[in-house]
């Protein structure tokens, strides 16, 4: 896109950070000297069960993540050469441990295919399927609200380190 259509900011405050560029959506948020400022970015639209396709970079030692249904965060972080952990790259955050550490080198551009049906997800990092049909067993810490059942948006975690997005795609899950 050409800006942030669609999308709305966590905290109305924090609005220098999230921007697009030359089509890619850009968080500038730093770890040095921004410490406790910015914000995630929310999608206007809410979503069921769906496929997502994210096409991302980051920094090295950088730290973000998308929350899917703004309750269960997949970790997006650079944890190149890391052991696997649910708390690394690809991981639903502090639950689900993907079978292995598919990162590329931070600055490299990366690709994540999710599903998500119901509680159940499957990640696929990099064409390497990391997560297969696994139930998560609940919200994971910073989700928006509790209500499982209900629809919910996308939400793009912004205060940890910058990231870069030129591409997002979300369609309905078959």
């Amino acid at each position: 896109g050409q800006d942030l259509t669609g999308w709305h900011l966590l905290d109305k405050e924090q609005n220098k950070y999230w921007q697009v560029e030359n089509g890619v959506l850009v968080n500038n948020v730093t770890d040095e000297g921004d410490i406790g400022e910015g914000t995630g970015l929310i999608s206007n639209r809410t979503f069921t069960d769906f496929k997502l396709h994210a096409e991302f970079k980051y920094p090295k030692g950088s730290n973000s993540g998308i929350y899917l249904r703004g309750r269960y965060e997949v970790q997006i972080q650079d944890d190149y050469g890391k052991e696997p952990s649910n708390r690394h790259i690809s991981g639903v955050y502090g639950f689900l441990t993907p079978t292995m550490n598919a990162a590329k080198k931070a600055g490299e551009w990366q690709q994540m295919d999710i599903t998500l049906l119901g509680r159940n997800i499957t990640i696929v990092l990099n064409n390497e399927m990391v997560i297969d049909n696994q139930e998560i067993p609940g919200i994971t810490g910073g989700a928006l609200d509790a209500n499982e059942g209900n629809p919910g948006p996308i939400f793009i975690q912004g205060d940890h380190g910058p990231v870069s997005f030129r591409s997002i795609t979300i369609t309905p899950a078959l």
